[in-house]
């Protein structure tokens, strides 16, 4: 493109209400896409798309996304120019926009993110009238691969079984017929995603109005293979050659360099600065940086003040950057600006503060933490339960137990709350919410257990979760890192013992000497831990308490305020009996630094709560394929992203939340394994200690549910999207292995032998071409299921005066309404009248007697989801 073109050029208007829109790049052009078409890419073209984040939570801290996206077969020419135009947008949209480059077949999971069911690659370019997508067009014959657990991608093929690859999913489209091929070892997740973007393709492109055929077992569905062989050909076997999987684990993406870039001359300099962890304030304002995660992904940091030319060559940067460095030409690359970095961006180093922190910071920080909380309101309000990460005020029933020889033992309730750093304990905390009883399960672990109580420790947890029915919320926690509901069970009386207790009768420690430092302003914050007994554990900003044989001195250093004088003075009846001292700091006795071993330098900083505003929730699908742990982002993300099929990954900062959708949920301690290898190999070097959530399917907390836009607690109950893959398969053509009510489906369509050269003979596919032609006028749309995307949800012209049978929702026949009940209810195939298709015997009952027996209109009947009509029909003798 010419400068002065580019100069000229006129930019589309931007419609405020929409989250998304997509150009394509044609003739020097962006034009825009039809809604309808979003999904849909030409291989030959390059797309613009940009997203505006809508939603009260998006908004928060995320910036606009904007992506140029290149098709596999687009020129360089092409990938020029769709550039240069998304430079331009960028500019009008003030420079607050996220850059991506999206190469086909490597797309970000942001987005990926933005296409559900998912992306569909097709051949060619685009037609010069600009129809993305024909609906009721039906003279179709393609084969599509589809690849992909959270982000599915349907790629189109060549119509043959050479493009059969070992591990994927294909789709025969034929118009008015689907057929999904499955292999036997596809597993049910990816299979129910198959079957999403299918039915998807169903709704778009054919206006609901195809057949669906599903093949797991080519034995059970030969009618279906029939027509796949009558339009691949025959074949004596598929090749067993499988697409290499190009995931990146999570040990590839720990790996992170951080660069500077800068141009000397005509020359680019690119200067190592640092590696994991990195820090917010190697970033400065006036420069320029190039971030390489591992190689699999590669951010250009723009600071505020940078200079505006080297603004305009990040891209250019990058692309040599990962030629250097010998990376696929794929790699993605994002670019981000000073105060509008990515969600993703920001994790990778240990701490990110929106502005430098002051006293105003610090101050709301205070605040944030000493609100007196209100339980009704966190019931109500699920987000302030999430952002306090308390379910309640922690007054509900607390039973506690120590692991002791390998089994647990319950604890005194006097003694709640005072551990030893050499064991571990489970807390079990009831609570109501809703009017339903909710469980969490503490799993405590001291810093000096041995491996053999942490196993005990697992067990004696597993044994609770098989008695509560798998209803219990399982939070591991470490010492020091407990989260403010654990503390606020105890009110704040906390206390770790590095020494077993060994209370005497009197009540009093054993041990002579003993140093214990409280920290916290309230009961939601404090614990006390014990420390050693040395002058060099004091700090000036804390309290301490230390316990002699003959007294007890409470210890104010000049930092302390009044709240935590407060719940100093709580704690101190837990700890010890004896007279109690107060002592401020620089006023000691001699027998105070006696008991410590003499004067000694100490610190005197004030600790401060950590800072995570800076930083969002991101939600993961978790897999390993390899071995390895594999995350795939979803990013603005919904309930709806939370499949039965999955584990999923949500991170907080401040905590892991993982969550097992009810397929999956035996497979707990995989589950934790990959919450500690995420935190493990996390770039910013993650705490080991960071809690991690264990939560099943129905059973999520307040904590969890807070972090989602809505969440609707009786979805998992009563949605028809969560049903069973073999539910909504089985309401599929493949369901049928009938070559005879195959082809009554597709209008007595007649499978013509193929020639002997195993190929498919030219009067097959006529004859199946002529069919669909014959046959469009008559395609009918059945009742759909109401909410439901993976269910099928059309029909085809039933069968004709042959008798042969269709085998979706409502067929019609010579004899529609004139049999009695009698004839019908509970009668053999064999006992039928003659004509009656076995699989919908209701649809020849009279309106009335069906109104009479079902207690519904058929119209009501079938616009019910397929499984709840099986079911209805299976308690009436009808099935």
């Amino acid at each position: 493109m010419s400068a002065k073109r580019m100069d000229v050029m006129s930019l589309p208007a931007i419609e405020s209400h929409r989250d998304l829109h997509i150009w394509i790049v044609e003739n020097l052009e962006m034009v825009p896409v039809p809604e309808r078409a979003y999904g849909n890419f030409f291989q030959e073209h390059c797309y613009i798309v940009l997203h505006v984040p809508q939603n009260l939570k998006d908004t928060q801290g995320a910036p606009k996304d904007l992506h140029y996206w290149i098709g596999k077969k687009a020129d360089a020419e092409a990938e020029s120019v769709a550039g240069s135009f998304m430079q331009h947008l960028q500019e009008a949209q003030g420079g607050a926009t996220v850059q991506h480059r999206e190469v086909q077949g490597h797309e970000s999971d942001c987005f990926c993110s933005y296409f559900r069911p998912g992306v569909i690659y097709r051949k060619g370019g685009l037609p010069s009238d600009l129809k993305h997508v024909d609906t009721n067009m039906y003279g179709v014959q393609r084969l599509l691969r589809i690849r992909g657990r959270k982000h599915v991608s349907a790629t189109e093929v060549e119509l043959s079984w050479e493009s059969f690859r070992k591990g994927d999913i294909f789709l025969l489209d034929l118009g008015k017929l689907m057929i999904q091929w499955n292999r036997p070892n596809t597993s049910v997740s990816e299979k129910a995603r198959g079957l999403a973007l299918t039915c998807s393709l169903q709704d778009r492109e054919r206006g609901g109005r195809a057949q669906i055929g599903v093949v797991d077992d080519e034995a059970a569905a030969t009618g279906l293979v029939a027509i796949m062989e009558a339009v691949l050909g025959r074949r004596a076997g598929l090749p067993y050659t499988a697409m290499p999987d190009e995931s990146a684990s999570q040990l590839q993406k720990a790996h992170v360099h951080l660069y500077h870039v800068y141009e000397k001359g005509k020359d680019l300099v690119i200067q190592e600065v640092a590696t994991r962890p990195l820090t917010q304030d190697l970033l400065h304002e006036e420069d320029c940086y190039i971030l390489d995660q591992g190689g699999f992904k590669v951010y250009v940091w723009q600071g505020r003040q940078s200079d505006h030319q080297q603004k305009k060559a990040a891209f250019s940067w990058a692309l040599g950057f990962i030629q250097v460095k010998g990376y696929p030409h794929h790699t993605n690359v994002e670019v981000v600006s000073d105060a509008t970095e990515s969600a993703a961006f920001k994790q990778l180093f240990r701490s990110w503060a929106p502005e430098p922190r002051g006293n105003k910071d610090l101050g709301r920080i205070r605040k944030l933490t000493q609100v007196k909380l209100d339980v009704g309101k966190l019931h109500s309000q699920p987000e302030l339960a999430a952002q306090f990460r308390m379910v309640d005020d922690g007054s509900g029933k607390v039973e506690v137990w120590c692991i002791q020889d390998l089994g647990r033992q319950p604890m005194d309730p006097k003694h709640h709350g005072q551990f030893c750093a050499s064991n571990c304990y489970l807390v079990l905390y009831t609570y109501q919410k809703m009017g339903r009883i909710q469980y969490i399960l503490y799993l405590w672990k001291g810093h000096q257990a041995t491996a053999h109580e942490i196993q005990a420790l697992h067990c004696s947890a597993e044994e609770l979760d098989l008695l509560y029915q798998g209803a219990l919320v399982q939070e591991y926690v470490t010492m020091a890192s407990e989260p403010p509901h654990f503390l606020a069970i105890f009110q704040g009386q906390l206390v770790v013992f590095q020494e077993s207790t060994r209370h005497s009768a009197k009540g009093q420690l054993a041990s002579t000497t003993r140093l214990f430092h409280v920290q916290g302003t309230d009961s939601y914050n404090t614990r006390t831990m014990e420390v050693p007994a040395w002058a060099s554990a004091l700090n000036s900003s804390d309290i301490f308490l230390l316990v002699t044989a003959s007294i007890c001195y409470l210890w104010f250093g000049k930092g302390c305020n009044g709240d935590q004088r407060e719940m100093a003075r709580t704690v101190v009846p837990v700890i010890s009996e004896k007279d109690k001292e107060t002592v401020l700091e620089g006023q000691e006795p001699p027998q105070f630094w006696d008991a410590l071993g003499g004067r000694a330098p100490y610190p005197s900083s004030k600790s401060l709560p950590e800072d995570v505003s800076g930083f969002q929730p991101r939600l993961f699908e978790c897999s390993s394929p390899n071995g390895h742990l594999v995350l795939v982002e979803v990013v603005f993300f919904s309930q709806e992203d939370l499949d039965k099929n999955d584990i999923m990954l949500l991170d907080t900062w401040q905590e892991i939340f993982l969550w097992l959708g009810e397929a999956v949920s035996k497979q707990k301690k995989q589950a934790v394994a990959w919450g500690q290898e995420y935190l493990h190999t996390h770039p910013a070097g993650r705490s080991l200690a960071t809690p991690i959530v264990l939560i099943r399917q129905g059973h999520e907390p307040p904590t969890f549910t807070g972090w989602f836009l809505t969440w609707d607690p009786y979805k998992w109950t009563v949605s028809e999207n969560h049903q069973p893959y073999k539910e909504v398969a089985g309401g599929c053509l493949g369901a049928i292995s009938s070559i005879s009510e195959i082809t009554a489906g597709v209008n007595n369509f007649q499978l013509s032998r193929w020639s002997g050269n195993g190929r498919t003979g030219p009067s097959a596919l006529q004859a199946f071409k002529g069919s669909q032609d014959r046959s469009e006028n008559e395609l009918e749309p059945s009742p759909k299921a109401s909410g439901s995307s993976s269910s099928t949800s059309t029909s085809i012209s039933s069968p004709s005066s042959s008798g042969s049978s269709s085998s979706h929702s409502s067929p019609r026949s010579m004899i529609n309404g004139g049999l009695s009940r009698e004839q019908l209810m509970y009668q053999a195939v064999e006992d039928l009248p003659e004509g009656v298709d076995p699989a919908h015997k209701e649809f020849y009952l009279s309106d009335s007697d069906f109104q009479d027996i079902f207690g519904k209109s058929k119209k009501e009947f079938y616009s019910m989801a397929k499984w709840r009509q099986q079911q209805e029909k299976k308690q009436l003798g009808l099935f």
